[in-house]
């Protein structure tokens, strides 16, 4: 008479193994989200709006944010963790952490007293990258808007206004393998405008 033994076995065997391979699957699906994570999300993409923020509320946020067009570029989360520095330091006058952001020639044509005394009232906010171009001499363009809020005196002359909309071309080159904010006449004269009145 032949034993059942065998066939015992392998139905014992079929629970552990199904258990063993749905162990796995979870454990892969755990360690994939745990890796996949970035360490400093990006804040989603916006689509750029033509309502503008409201006169109260300006500048608007100080966070960088892109347009889905800029967030494709693979030099995104590198430009616009540059740009988030850049202008953090604006706001919060922190000149040593503004220099770490630029080339060495723009710290040499505003010395600490000079760059504190024109950005002393200013505050950026409603940051956003629409699109990033790379040039041939391996540098980046980030072209953005911006506004800015500061008392009308610390305006640029041209435009004494206590809110200003900028148009900007930000142009970006490594340095000692550190990106930073290079000078050009894009950046020198960009289009900019009072902020509408509500």
């Amino acid at each position: 008479m032949p034993s059942d033994r065998p066939r015992q076995r392998q139905l014992w065997l079929l629970p552990v193994l199904l258990i063993t391979v749905i162990a796995t699957a979870v454990g892969a699906l755990f360690a994939r989200m745990w890796y996949d994570e970035p360490a400093s999300a990006s804040p989603p993409a916006v689509i750029p709006s033509s309502s503008a923020v409201p006169q109260d509320d300006q500048p608007g946020t100080g966070v960088v944010k892109g347009t889905p067009d800029a967030t494709g570029h693979p030099m995104y989360d590198t430009v616009r963790e540059l740009l988030q520095r850049y202008f953090d330091s604006i706001n919060t006058k922190d000149y040593a952490a503004w220099q770490d952001t630029v080339i060495p020639e723009r710290v040499a044509r505003q010395p600490q007293d000079k760059w504190l005394a024109d950005y002393r009232t200013t505050r950026d906010g409603n940051i956003v990258v629409y699109r990033i171009e790379l040039a041939e001499d391996d540098s980046v363009r980030a072209l953005m808007t911006f506004t800015s809020t500061q008392d009308p005196n610390d305006a640029p002359q041209e435009l004494p206004e206590a809110c200003i909309n900028w148009n900007v071309v930000f142009p970006l080159i490594q340095l000692d393998g550190e990106w930073r904010i290079d000078s050009s006449p894009a950046s020198a004269s960009p289009q900019h405008e009072a902020c509408p009145q509500s």
